[in-house]
């Protein structure tokens, strides 16, 4: 794949903002893999309503959803470039690229929503948001991913010792697989479409998402246990290119950051309702929802914070986002 270099990729974007300048608008393209109407990409179009609304018009947002621009591997590509101006990706995608962000992956290491949501809008969310600057990208806000939980066909799931034998489909992750193993479970990784049919065939017993995925996909219709062990909080974050950001005066780059902040609430707001219309949908196709004593699931991470948390500086972070109150 041919890659424009660094200097001419800054000249490109310092050109294009100068040309529109002329006409008083820059209009800015952001990413999004999600459809139309999912609570992210609302919210960067309340950012993009903000933006111009404080620029008085010279920048609009023109959000791209339904992956129109390319999956998130390629959009975070022609982010870095200035390609894409700005992009709403999991931060997941950037897999360990991001050392503070990969943290955030760990299972169990949000306890809740309110702890998640504590240590994201405190000084180590804007910590990790800083970390972002290293790969060439400005990351503005988190937006909320849900939690995720398992499910599957044969039982609801209470306790470590009901995983045991069972084979979950997982994300293509060394981390999701070994948390899988570490509870007793068989990891499966295979892509997000074959999931339905792996569990109608019993080529797997279930998986792990959250609620409107569990929804939409229509996973509770093959797979009725949902399991609320909410091992992962995943969250997603928007970013902005960084050649883009440093065309910026000072003044709009503010104006830009907290437009970002103040994106979040709606995106939360939105995020929560749309979780309750799913648990409603999956309980009238029949879905079985427990809680879970989660303690024992948390104790069976030990060895998985032990190959994965090695670096000083990390073992710090997970540990002030586990002191951190929620």
């Amino acid at each position: 794949m041919y890659h424009l270099p660094r200097l001419a990729a800054t000249a490109l974007v310092a050109a294009s903002l100068m040309t529109v300048g002329v006409s008083a608008q820059t209009v800015l393209r952001s990413s999004d893999t999600h459809p139309d109407g999912y609570p992210t990409v609302e919210a960067v179009k309340h950012f993009g309503e903000l933006v111009k609304e404080r620029t008085d018009g010279r920048y609009e947002v023109e959000v791209f959803h339904s992956a129109q621009l390319g999956q998130e591997a390629d959009t975070i590509e022609q982010t870095q470039f200035g390609v894409i101006d700005l992009n709403r990706i999991s931060i997941g995608a950037f897999g360990t690229q991001v050392p503070e962000a990969t943290v955030t992956q760990l299972p169990y290491i949000f306890r809740s929503a309110d702890h998640f949501h504590n240590v994201l809008d405190g000084p180590i969310g804007e910590e990790i948001l800083a970390a972002f600057d290293a790969v060439d990208v400005v990351a503005l806000a988190f937006y909320d991913g849900g939690a995720r939980s398992f499910y599957n066909s044969q039982k609801p799931i209470t306790s470590p010792e009901d995983m045991a034998g069972l084979k979950f489909r997982v994300m293509q992750s060394d981390i999701f697989v070994d948390m899988v193993g570490a509870l007793g479970a068989n990891a499966t990784p295979m892509p997000y479409g074959e999931v339905y049919s792996g569990i109608q065939t019993g080529v797997i017993d279930g998986a792990e998402n959250n609620y409107p995925s569990y929804d939409t996909a229509g996973h509770a219709e093959v797979a009725k246990y949902y399991s609320l062990d909410e091992h992962l909080m995943v969250p997603e974050v928007l970013v902005m290119s960084k050649i883009v950001w440093d065309g910026l005066t000072p003044e709009d780059q503010e104006i830009f950051r907290q437009a970002a902040k103040d994106s979040v609430a709606h995106q939360r707001e939105l995020w929560a309702a749309q979780e309750e219309e799913s648990r409603a949908a999956v309980e009238a196709l029949g879905a079985t929802i427990n809680e879970v004593d989660k303690q024992p699931f948390i104790d069976a991470m030990k060895p998985v914070y032990d190959k994965y948390v090695t670096d000083p500086k990390l073992q710090d972070l997970v540990a002030r986002i586990q002191a951190t109150e929620g």
